[in-house]
């Protein structure tokens, strides 16, 4: 598990398009660091009660905080932003189009605090931009593996080299699923609980198939092939059938395997000549969609049996 760290200049080029932002001033602290994925109004700072200034944040004036300035007197505002710029904030947003005035911007240059502007409201820029930080903040990692989605479960297929991964996946697809990564699948944790999988940018929507080569499965299958992210719902790993040699026919106990700290169920499929891997696969993936439901096929019979011998004693 790893996070990686959101530097207001990883913010700014990520974020300039969708959150509209320009530049106004303090270019030379754009390597500051952003510690807190979310927004921050520093009204109560600005008016200069300190005590719980959440300064690791980034910092967002809006009307209310421009209109508080704009009525103050220069010598007072002047003291107001020398006390905001004292703290190691990493930058400031002005919302609405708001121009800081000339003092904001000389105390800032003078701080080294970048300083941006942004023609949306102000609620609208903290959801945004609290939704960006939070996934810039995420736990990430990899799994070797490919990803389908087949019907809403989110499957990641992983094995031995040579032990039919690729094959089963491009049958899946074949029948009307969708690839998410071939290979390598990256993974992301969501607000602590659900872990998310995609490719890299640079290889999706293409997989390798031995002794074929790079395919386009979008160009080949269609659009309807691929899918960008997918939230991973079970772990499926390809086996020899001499290398399983106590497999758990009936299922009642569900193995589980950890990603990102997370429990996703865990499957082990037998493999050797003449099994259609891809069909076990979807009707593996079935199986989960069918437990996440409240449904046991294995306790169900269970308890039937049990119910049987009940009655015969």
């Amino acid at each position: 598990m790893q996070r990686e760290i959101t530097t207001v200049e990883r913010f700014y080029h990520e974020q300039a398009r969708p959150l509209e932002l320009r530049l106004l001033a303090g270019a030379a602290g754009l390597k500051r660091v952003i510690r807190e994925p979310t927004v921050n109004r520093p009204g109560l700072a600005l008016a200069g009660f300190t005590r719980y200034f959440a300064s690791k944040r980034l910092q967002v004036i809006g009307k209310a905080e421009s209109s508080f300035l704009r009525d103050l007197k220069p010598e007072a505002r002047e003291h107001h932003y020398a006390d905001l710029f004292s703290y190691k904030i990493p930058a400031v947003v002005f919302s609405r189009n708001l121009k800081p005035d000339k003092l904001f911007l000389r105390a800032a240059e003078k701080a080294q605090v970048p300083i941006f502007v942004t023609p949306l409201i102000t609620m609208k820029f903290i959801n945004r931009a609290t939704l960006a930080l939070e996934m810039n903040f995420a736990p990430r990692g990899s799994e070797i593996g490919s990803m389908v989605d087949i019907l809403g479960v989110g499957a990641i297929i992983r094995g031995e080299s040579g032990i039919g991964k690729s094959e089963s996946v491009l049958a899946l697809i074949e029948r009307g699923y969708s690839l998410v990564s071939d290979d390598v699948t990256r993974v992301t944790l969501i607000d602590g609980r659900d872990v998310m999988g995609t490719s890299a940018e640079l290889t999706r929507a293409h997989m390798e198939v031995r002794g074929i080569g790079i395919i386009n499965v979008a160009s080949m299958f269609g659009v309807r092939s691929i899918r960008s992210e997918k939230k991973v719902d079970l772990v499926i790993t390809l086996k020899a059938w001499e290398e399983v040699p106590d497999i758990d026919r009936l299922g009642m106990e569900q193995e589980y395997v950890k990603i990102l700290g997370v429990e996703i169920p865990h499957m082990i499929i037998p493999v050797r000549p003449g099994r259609d891997l891809a069909r076990l696969i979807e009707v593996a993936a079935f199986q989960i969609k069918l437990k996440s439901s409240g449904y046991n096929a294995a306790k169900e019979l269970n308890d039937r049996l049990v119910n049987h011998m009940g009655g015969k004693i």
